[in-house]
């Protein structure tokens, strides 16, 4: 019984190492992680135009924000990927090698490997860096799904769905891009048998609904020029082929975490995944697992659309300008998720090379016992991941810092919250991203104003990215009424502030349905002189205006209906799968799990 919470306890562990300083009080604010204290879950809802890529993961936060303060919400959200990702990559190992049987020193050591190297490698040191978290949770998640996925041969439908539904929460709760991860990793096992496909399709739509069903009628297009600034890059000194084998090749440069990439720790890092890619190759001959075959077409599948946005750039456009719903795959990085869990698990079947301790491999007599040079290889292949990645150590060398928001901040905020009135929240300047002093460490983060408030926020979400040759891309974004409303503003390209009369200010934004305007940055705004306007609250980077009442046109902007009920259906679906397997293990009436699906 004590074996069981081995994976859990080495998941905690990690996740300590990796974090540190970053679970402690306050909120960590890093590119696309922005947490707030105190988020509506009405203004998440309300905000659905264009792709609504956060509302599954704004929800929840939002949700639990109601009985949790919001820092300890974002560290459990951050803890979690390290814990579930270890967790679940080492039952994985250990159940398609065991069993529902008793599990050896030996493969626990292998279990414990493949864990770490699961989530200590530079795929999640960057997307960490890069702030999405979110999307690190789905992947966190992708070795349940498998799992679960395997163990579909062994249940009736019924319980072998709720279990998948169950395996899904986390990409539930990431949203789509780790839900077309997690069918990219499982969908080719689940090939092997009709059904299987059938049930993980139906699992993947109802836990999508509540991006899903927006997204196909709000008539939001996705920049093809996003292909560009998301292609991957070369962080090490392997090219961007090499950096994508070796997990990495993000295409933030700000996103890379420090030490990573120099020669002789990429040399050590190529040295593991040679091994890794051996010691899977290894297992798949001698052992044959069941995911053997739809893993390794997963793996070169994801790193083939990886390479796509650097090889291809021009169909890769095309195809997006033909469907926005290509537009996940402009990200290309993203897809070596999972040659992660493949390299992994690798590694893990290395480990039991080494030990001599692959069941059905031996004689009678048993394995014969390592030798000292074996058992010392295994300490360094267990320690590798972070031996080549020591910048993932304690909240990224310092670079994952809570800070406290500002009190002009929370003033801003409970101001508009106590206002009953409807209208929406202009944010400026015309930026999506800022560089806040108050931030802790130097980094460019997403306006946290964009989050703060409780009702509709406008702001501008192109995105800027700059290019290897020094020129700039810019992504259009995807919010067609932030865009309706910015239009007539003649907007100024380099403060980001309004370029029409003062006078006329209040009429265009009133007209649009906007009751507050927040300045969110140290500019002269010049608005504490225009009529029709009136400070609310001022601070050094926060300034909020109200619009006379008799200028705004304003309706309550409830959550939208499909919104509401693709996330209801989705609830729902979660609820009933998590009481299924209740009520079927308290009967246990369930069928015997056999070899390789008892993880």
């Amino acid at each position: 019984m004590v074996l069981r919470w081995i994976p859990w306890a080495l998941g905690a562990l990690v996740a300590f190492l990796a974090l540190g300083p970053a679970l402690g009080p306050g909120h960590v604010l890093r590119f696309d992680m922005v947490f707030v204290p105190d988020p509506s879950l009405r203004a998440v809802l309300s905000g659905a135009d264009g792709f609504p890529r956060a509302i599954p993961s704004d929800a929840v936060v939002a949700a639990l924000s109601t009985v949790l303060p919001g820092h300890v919400v974002q560290s459990l959200a951050l803890t979690s990927v390290f814990v579930l990702g270890v967790a679940g990559a080492f039952r994985l190992l250990t159940g398609l090698v065991y069993g529902r049987g008793p599990v050896p020193a030996t493969g626990l050591a292998a279990g414990a490997v493949t864990g770490l190297a699961y989530v200590w490698n530079p795929f999640v040191a960057e997307r960490l860096l890069l702030g999405q978290w979110a999307v690190l949770l789905g992947y966190a998640g992708l070795p349940w799904v498998l799992a679960a996925v395997v163990r579909l041969a062994s249940f009736p439908p019924a319980r072998g769905f709720a279990g998948l539904v169950c395996a899904l929460a986390p990409a539930a709760v990431g949203g789509f891009s780790s839900v077309v991860l997690s069918a990219l990793t499982a969908g080719p096992t689940a090939l092997r048998r009709w059904r299987d496909a059938g049930l993980l399709l139906l699992a993947l739509v109802l836990l999508s609904l509540p991006w899903l069903v927006p997204s196909l009628v709000s008539g939001a297009a996705t920049d093809p020029a996003g292909v560009e600034a998301f292609a991957a890059r070369s962080d090490t000194p392997f090219g961007a082929l090499g950096s994508l084998l070796l997990l990495g090749g993000v295409w933030n440069a700000g996103a890379v975490p420090p030490g990573y990439g120099e020669p002789v720790t990429a040399a050590l890092k190529a040295l593991t995944v040679v091994v890794a890619l051996a010691g899977w190759v290894w297992w798949s001959w001698r052992a044959r697992p069941v995911v053997a075959v739809g893993l390794s077409v997963s793996a070169v599948l994801g790193l083939v659309i990886a390479l796509a946005g650097v090889l291809v750039p021009g169909p890769l456009a095309a195809l997006i300008d033909l469907w926005p719903g290509f537009g996940p795959l402009r990200d290309g990085q993203l897809y070596v998720a999972p040659l992660s869990l493949l390299q992994s698990l690798g590694l893990g079947a290395a480990v039991l090379w080494l030990l001599r301790a692959l069941p059905g491999t031996t004689s009678a007599a048993g394995p014969p016992a390592p030798g000292m040079g074996r058992l010392v290889t295994t300490v360094l292949l267990g320690l590798s991941p972070v031996v080549t990645l020591p910048g993932l150590l304690w909240g990224a060398n310092g670079g994952l810092v809570p800070v406290e928001y500002p009190p002009a901040w929370r003033e801003a905020q409970a101001a508009v919250a106590a206002d009953e009135r409807p209208g929406a929240v202009l944010v400026l300047p015309w930026s999506a991203y800022r560089g806040p002093a108050w931030s802790g460490e130097p980094v460019v983060v997403l306006d946290p104003a964009t989050k703060l408030f409780d009702r509709r926020t406008l702001w501008n979400d192109d995105l800027r990215v700059g290019t290897p040759d020094g020129g700039t891309v810019v992504v259009t974004g995807e919010d067609p009424r932030a865009r309706q409303v910015a239009e007539p503003l003649d907007l100024d390209s380099e403060t980001g502030m309004p370029g029409v009369e003062s006078a006329e200010l209040p009429e265009l934004l009133g007209s649009t349905g906007v009751r507050y305007v927040a300045v969110s940055a140290p500019v002269d705004h010049g608005l504490s002189e225009v009529e029709g306007l009136s400070l609310v609250v001022e601070g050094t980077d926060m300034a909020l205006f109200e619009i006379d009442d008799g200028y705004v046109e304003a309706t309550p902007e409830n959550g939208s209906v499909v919104v509401v009920a693709g996330a209801l259906t989705s609830l729902g679906t979660l609820l009933w799968a998590v009481f299924a397997i209740i009520r079927e293990e308290s009967r246990r009436r369930g069928p015997a799990e056999g070899p390789g699906t008892g993880t």
